[in-house]
């Protein structure tokens, strides 16, 4: 029997959670569910550039299980644009913890920092406060 899926930690729900091809009606496609663990993941992989173990740490999870998260997303997306089917972002077992968007004031940088850390956020890329 396998272990219970622990409450993955994600920075925010995306605004716009369904996706389909251009001119063919909704009705008639195939949906793939991306679960909101799965979106997380490829946002923090992909879109932030940070390697699996930074990820996994910020969702809370292993490096082993981030890693199986961004496969099945990697897989999922790929079905999705090879086969022309719709997505829709929901679900999963998720903690959200939006995250605010600040601005270093010595290197310009823009990065992320979780409302908890109020006092002193570090830049990640010059490690000031």
């Amino acid at each position: 029997m396998p272990r219970p899926k622990y409450c993955r930690r994600v920075g925010c729900v995306p605004d716009r959670n369904y996706f389909k091809p251009r001119g063919i009606p909704a009705s008639l496609l195939e949906e793939v569910v991306l679960t909101l663990d799965e979106f997380e993941a490829i946002r923090l992989a992909d879109f932030e550039g940070l390697y699996q173990e930074k990820g996994a740490g910020k969702m809370n999870i292993s490096r082993q299980t981030f890693g199986r998260i961004i496969e099945t997303a990697h897989k999922k997306i790929a079905d999705v644009l090879i086969n022309g089917k719709a997505l829709k972002i929901e679900g999963g077992e998720v903690s959200i913890e939006e995250m605010r968007r600040l601005r270093c004031p010595r290197c310009n940088k823009v990065y992320d920092s979780a409302p908890a850390s109020e006092g002193a956020s570090v830049c990640p890329n010059c490690r000031r406060q």
